[in-house]
This record gives C-alpha cells, sequence and structure tokens, in this order.
C-alpha cells in the first residue's frame, strides 16, 4: 500500500527506472502525444477529459517525488491564432509550485519546433497527456540528482 501523493502503478514505475537528466513533458490537451514521444519514452495517458486532470495538478505530484533540475515551457507564438502577448496564465501556477518544491530557476522559454525535439529526444522517458485545455500548458522537466546524506 501506499501513502504518498503519487498512488498510480505505471508512473512510480517508470519514475523509480529514470535517472539524472532524464527528462518528463507534462502535455496539455492539444499536444500530439504518440507522434511525439522520443525513442525510449513512454506515454501514460492521464486526460479524461477536457479540463479534467490539469497540467498544474500533474505537475504538483510529479514534483513532489523527484528531484527538478530544470523546466522548460513552449514559447507562445508572436502571430496567428495562438498568438499570445503575455505569458499564459497557467505558468504562474507552473512557477508556484516549483517555487513550493523549493525549485529556483526561471521556467526556460524554448521555440516552439525545438520544444517538440527537446521533448522528443534520447533523454525523454515519460509523457504524461493531461486533460489540460489552456494553450501553451505544456512543461517539460528534467530529472536533478538527489544530493548525498549530510
Amino acid at each position: 500500500m501506499i501513502t504518498g501523493t503519487l498512488i498510480h502503478p505505471e508512473l512510480l514505475g517508470l519514475l523509480a527506472t529514470a535517472g539524472h537528466g532524464s527528462k518528463i513533458l507534462i502535455s496539455d490537451f492539444n499536444y500530439s502525444h504518440g507522434p511525439r514521444c522520443g525513442p525510449n519514452g513512454t506515454v501514460v495517458y492521464a486526460n479524461f477529459a477536457p479540463g479534467v486532470l490539469g497540467s498544474p495538478q500533474v505537475l504538483e505530484i510529479i514534483a513532489s517525488v523527484i528531484p527538478i533540475e530544470s523546466a522548460a515551457v513552449m514559447e507562445p507564438m508572436e502571430e496567428g491564432p495562438y498568438a499570445m502577448t503575455s505569458d499564459p496564465p497557467v505558468w504562474a501556477e507552473f512557477r508556484r509550485i516549483l517555487g513550493a518544491q523549493g525549485f529556483e530557476c526561471e521556467l526556460e522559454r524554448i521555440e516552439r519546433f525545438a520544444f517538440y525535439d527537446a521533448a522528443s529526444d534520447d533523454d525523454h522517458c515519460l509523457t504524461i497527456a493531461t486533460g489540460e485545455t489552456g494553450y501553451y500548458a505544456s512543461i517539460l522537466l528534467t530529472i536533478g540528482a538527489i544530493p548525498p546524506p549530510a
């Protein structure tokens, strides 16, 4: 019996086999999960319905069980139907959640196609598909190292 905040058996197993430098993508509703999964990655579908189990909820749980070295988001387009003039609202939630876990770096902004490449390279081990409906609400985490005992 598990008493922590993460009780999903498949996710626990995948996180247990990941190590320092492995990448985890928490993807939003619009992300192309299957085609953009790296050669060593697994997709876990937690997208039950639009808006159900959003990216911030998943990030909060994942951030409570792994050390995070870096976090990246897809830079919004400057023109076109998905253009944004300010940061997507969900990024404030990402910052709050990561800060509560002691992560002190800023979110790295990566251009759209470079983000797809980073989220599907050889170090990508896991994509968690969410029902998050907000634009630019995917976050790419790099697992950090656990410090030695004091």
